[in-house]
C-alpha cells in the first residue's frame, strides 16, 4: 500500500514507467468515480501515451484490479521494517504503519475499500486475496505465523479483525466520528485482547510475548 503518486516525465525503465501509470491510476481512480475515469484520463496524466496503459494493464478494469489491489494489500516490507521487541510494541507499531498509510492515501484507499464497481466479483476476489495477505502480515507482527492447531479459528479471528480496521478506519477518516489517538487506541487494544484472551481461551495455548 506504497505508491509515489507523483507521475516523472522522463525516460524511465519499464518497472518505473509501469509504476508511474499505476500512481497516476491510484490518483484518479481515489477523486472520480470508476465510470468517470478513462485510460486516456491515465495516460494524460501519467504523461504516457494511452498504448502503453493497455501495453502494461491490458483494459481499463485490469488496471482499476492492480489499483485496489495495491491500496489494500500490505507489503512485505511493512512486515520486515517492524522493530523488534515485546507484543504491546509490535502492536503498536503495526497499527500506527496502517493509520499511516491510510491517511496518506486517505482518498484512495477509501475508495478502493468501498469496491466503486457494486458487486463486482473480480473486486470481491482481489479484496479477499488482500483480505489473506493482510491475515498473514498480522499473525507475523504478533508471533502466531507458525500456529498449525486450530489455525482456522486463529485466522478467522485475524480476519475479522482486519475488517474492524477497515471499518474503523473509515469512521475516522470518511465519518470523522473518531479521531487518530482513538482509533489507535481501539485497534491496539483490540488485536492485544484478541493475542492476550481470546487466542488462548480458543486454543489452550499461551499467549505470544
Amino acid at each position: 500500500m506504497s505508491v509515489d503518486t507523483e507521475p516523472r516525465r522522463r525516460r524511465l525503465e519499464p518497472d518505473a514507467r509501469r509504476g508511474q501509470i499505476l500512481a497516476c491510476a491510484v490518483r484518479l481512480f481515489g477523486e472520480r468515480p470508476y465510470a468517470d475515469v478513462s485510460t486516456t484520463d491515465v495516460a494524460r496524466v501519467a504523461g504516457v501515451a494511452r498504448g502503453l496503459i493497455n501495453h502494461y494493464f491490458g483494459t481499463k478494469k485490469r488496471l482499476y484490479l492492480e489499483v485496489i489491489r495495491v491500496m489494500v494489500t500490505v507489503p512485505e516490507v511493512a512486515v520486515a521494517q517492524l522493530p523488534a521487541g515485546d507484543l504491546r510494541t509490535r502492536v503498536d507499531a503495526s497499527v500506527a504503519w496502517f493509520l499511516d498509510t491510510v491517511s496518506r492515501h486517505r482518498t484512495s484507499w477509501l475508495a478502493a475499500t468501498a469496491g466503486g464497481m457494486g458487486h463486482d466479483a473480480e473486486v470481491a476476489r482481489v479484496l479477499r486475496e488482500a483480505e489473506e495477505v493482510a491475515a498473514d502480515s498480522v499473525l507475523v507482527a504478533v508471533g502466531l505465523a507458525d500456529v498449525t492447531a486450530h489455525r482456522d479459528e486463529v485466522r478467522g479471528m485475524i480476519r475479522a479483525y482486519g475488517a474492524l480496521a477497515t471499518a474503523t478506519a473509515r469512521e475516522w477518516l470518511e465519518r470523522d466520528a473518531l479521531d487518530r489517538p482513538q482509533v489507535h487506541l481501539l485497534l491496539t487494544t483490540t488485536l492485544l485482547a484478541i493475542v492476550e484472551q481470546v487466542f488462548p481461551a480458543v486454543t489452550g495455548r499461551p499467549a505470544a510475548g
